[in-house]
């Protein structure tokens, strides 16, 4: 009988086991070896354009903005600012994207902003125009980034197709991150996004249908389009 609860004890300790690692690889919380584009014989883009002149592309820019907010960690928690721009610590997908824009020298909300009143029409989830709140939504992300960013393949093992600093949207805009520059044994880039989990760049491009994947050079906009952050 004891043999017996001994066993039972061992099986239940290792199925223990095999779901903890389970949802820890899941989370992407077990230690991996990332690679870079180099490592698959792949040239990394840089951005024609510094915008905001400190030395360093665009395109690095955005990836660098994405990095940092990830590294402030900030708690998920989509309300509603007035002035549009949630605290430092506090964020959701979009503010990934606006505050890798930030980085690059762009006010993406004042884009976006624009981009509404000039053409409404384009913006089919907008009822009533509102800048604290519309740069912070994946569908009018999507639609500005449809119209002002080049649009690119969604094919996740087209790995040389994606870049450092691309922004890629999840299950028709269900989703939003940025691409990084580290990758897996794939080739597959990770990405930097904010879904609430515990790292924000994960090996994650698989495990999401991948709706949109855009790249931004502000060579290919029009001057009129672009509006450069202010701290005022």
């Amino acid at each position: 009988m004891r043999r017996t609860i001994t066993k039972i004890i061992l099986v239940i300790a290792v199925v223990l086991c095999v779901v903890s690692l389970f949802v820890l690889d899941h989370f992407g919380l077990l230690p991996r070896k990332t690679y870079l584009a180099e490592d698959f014989g792949i040239k990394v883009l840089h951005s024609p354009v510094d915008y905001n002149g400190n030395g360093t592309d665009d395109y690095t820019d955005i990836l660098l903005g994405a990095r940092a907010d990830a590294a402030n960690h900030p708690t998920y928690d989509g309300s509603y600012y007035q002035g549009g721009y949630p605290p430092a610590d506090i964020g959701v997908c979009t503010d990934v994207v606006w505050r890798a824009f930030r980085h690059a020298g762009y006010s993406l909300r004042d884009m976006v902003d624009r981009d509404v009143k000039a053409r409404p029409e384009a913006y089919p989830g907008i009822k009533k125009p509102d800048n604290n709140i519309d740069f912070r939504r994946v569908s009018n992300l999507r639609v500005f980034f449809e119209t002002y960013a080049v649009s690119l393949t969604v094919d996740i093992d087209d790995v040389a197709a994606w870049q450092p600093g691309d922004i890629v949207i999840f299950e028709k805009d269900k989703h939003i991150g940025i691409i990084s520059d580290k990758r897996n044994n794939d080739g597959q880039p990770y990405v930097i996004h904010n879904g609430g989990q515990l790292k924000r760049e994960q090996d994650y491009l698989h495990r999401s249908v991948v709706t949109g994947h855009y790249r931004f050079d502000a060579s290919r906009v029009d001057e009129g389009v672009l509006v450069k952050w202010s701290e005022e």
